[in-house]
Parts: C-alpha cells; sequence; structure tokens
C-alpha cells in the first residue's frame, strides 16, 4: 500500500470512528435525557419529548452503521443492517415509552416487527460470517 493510501485510510477511519462516536453520543443522550438535549442542543421550540426520542434512535442508527463500517470493513450488507437494527430497535423502545403522547395503537407493534426482522437478519449474517470463519 502507498504512503498516501495509508494516510487516506487513516484520516477516513479517525472520521468514521469520530463521527460515529459523537452521533452515538447524541442519540443516546436525545433518548434518555431529552430535555437536557433540548436545552443544550436541540432547541427548537416548541418541546416534544417524542420527536426527540425519534431524531435520538435515528442518531443510534447512523452511529451505529458507521461504527460497524469499521469492524466488519468487508462487508457493508452486515454494518448497515446493525445500524438499522441498533436504529429501529431504539425508535420502537421510543415508541412504547411515548405511548402516551399519541400516535397510532398499533405502532409499537409494527415497529416492534421492523425491529425484529432486521435483529433477525443481522444476527443470521453475523452467524453465517462467523460460522465460515470458524469452519474455514
Amino acid at each position: 500500500m502507498t504512503d498516501a493510501r495509508s494516510r487516506s485510510d487513516l484520516v477516513s477511519t479517525l472520521v468514521i470512528a469520530g463521527f460515529g462516536v459523537f452521533t452515538l453520543v447524541l442519540g443516546f443522550w436525545a433518548l434518555i435525557d431529552t430535555s437536557s438535549f433540548f436545552d443544550n442542543i436541540g432547541h427548537f421550540p416548541p418541546y416534544n419529548r417524542h420527536f426527540l426520542h425519534d431524531v435520538g434512535a435515528f442518531q443510534i442508527g447512523i452511529g451505529g452503521a458507521l461504527l460497524f463500517a469499521l469492524a466488519w470493513r468487508d462487508d457493508a450488507i452486515l454494518a448497515v443492517l446493525g445500524g438499522a437494527a441498533a436504529g429501529a430497535t431504539a425508535h420502537e423502545i421510543a415508541h412504547i415509552a411515548d405511548s402516551d403522547l399519541g400516535g397510532r395503537d398499533s405502532d409499537p407493534f409494527t415497529l416492534g416487527i421492523i425491529a425484529a426482522i432486521l435483529l433477525a437478519a443481522f444476527a443470521w449474517r453475523l452467524r453465517l460470517r462467523y460460522r465460515a470463519t470458524v469452519t474455514a
């Protein structure tokens, strides 16, 4: 590998890692302490707890996908499935926690199915990946 390519890979890795951690932290912050997140980062009145929970869930998905991309550089599908599963699961949790704020009665059920499908696909692909490694 050339020196320029090595530097480029290092810089790309650092940017992805930094942005992945940054978005993951922001996502958990928005999901766990919405009022603090609103006061310090997302001050767009009026305050809407569920909207900020959704913002957090999707940030978790993005941050997760970025960090999974570093873990599985050779398998973009696995990385994206992992990030999507993380975001969908956080979104499901937000809808359960915010069921008193409106939405449809079917939201937790529907979003739960989506999260379960993504988690199952992620787990299946991850299992096949490591099964192939063990048998090789």
